[in-house]
């Protein structure tokens, strides 16, 4: 193993997966709070702006504005685009679209996709909560699929947490359906929120239907979690791979020309899906294994928050 490949994150999501779930779970709460707190104090914004119910100033077009928010009477009268701000609304209705199907049951780092994608509830859940704010999710493995109603409040909060870490892994071979989970956010009609799907977007780009027709009511983020090997190949000789959604295994030998093949097939799945989200107007937020999440999600929500208010991004 090189060098790059022992580097590992100042620190990862706690073992989820193991006997002492809550003490996990507390502490990734910590972490999250601690990281996290007094960064983005000051406003009513969170990973993305929700809708507004009252209009505010109207200030220039910047690429990466949501064009839905144009005002053309301001823009005729200057010749130049405007968006039209709004007010914040104090009370926000989250629902997270959770996909711990199996291909998320797999790292190679500081640990698996599944431990990452909850870390990243956990941010999604500290950033949205209070004022009255209520969450909600929907966790499928691709044999079954669960709903927590959105409510607020720290106890519900946390429980949302529990119930997914708790959720079960799916058998090997199991194939999950993001499309059907990204509908079931939309169906039934809730009133206007921030909808937010978490997962590592891997096999067909069928659900950006769905996301597109959950982008007309609700404003949109995707967390996609991503593993190293998920983008390249190690040099290891011959090496055994496994789909974990079909279960089909092949023996194949890593050599520079394979390498280099599927690094290249894995960078034009990842611009697929990151067109595919850009096209829907949804925010995207890529979290990796053997990167600092933490830092990641600060990153993302100070950009984002620079660009809504008119700074630069």
């Amino acid at each position: 193993m090189s060098a790059s490949e022992q580097q590992r994150p100042s620190w990862s999501p706690p073992a989820l997966h193991s006997g002492r779930l809550q003490a996990a779970l507390r502490t990734l709460e910590l972490t999250v709070r601690g990281r996290l707190d007094g960064l983005l104090q000051g406003n009513h914004l969170g990973l993305v702006p929700g809708p507004g119910t009252e209009p505010g100033e109207a200030r220039r077009y910047q690429p990466g504005d949501d064009v839905r928010r144009m005002d053309w009477s301001v823009t005729a009268r200057t010749t130049e685009p405007h968006i039209r701000q709004s007010i914040a609304d104090r009370e926000l209705e989250t629902w997270v679209g959770m996909d711990l199907s199996p291909s998320l049951d797999f790292g190679t780092a500081a640990c698996d996709k599944r431990e990452l994608a909850i870390a990243g509830l956990a941010a999604v859940t500290y950033l949205t909560g209070g004022g009255g704010n209520r969450i909600g999710a929907v966790v499928d493995n691709g044999q079954s699929r669960h709903r927590v109603p959105a409510a607020g409040g720290s106890a519900h909060s946390g429980a949302v947490l529990r119930r997914v870490a708790e959720f079960p892994r799916a058998d090997e071979g199991t194939r999950g359906d993001l499309g059907a989970l990204v509908e079931s956010l939309r169906r039934p009609p809730r009133r206007r929120g921030l909808a937010v799907v978490v997962s590592d977007f891997l096999g067909s780009t069928e659900w950006q239907r769905a996301l597109r027709g959950l982008s007309g009511r609700h404003s949109l983020l995707a967390i996609e979690v991503i593993d190293p090997r998920d983008l390249e190949l190690p040099d290891v000789g011959t090496v055994v791979l496994s789909d974990p959604e079909t279960g089909k295994q092949r023996e194949v030998r890593t050599t520079p020309l394979l390498r280099r093949e599927f690094a290249a097939a894995a960078a034009a799945h990842r611009e697929e899906v990151a067109t595919a989200l850009r096209r829907a107007g949804c925010a995207h937020l890529v979290l990796r294994t053997d990167s600092d999440w933490v830092a990641d999600i600060v990153r993302f929500v100070m950009a984002r928050k620079r660009g809504w208010s008119g700074g630069v991004a």
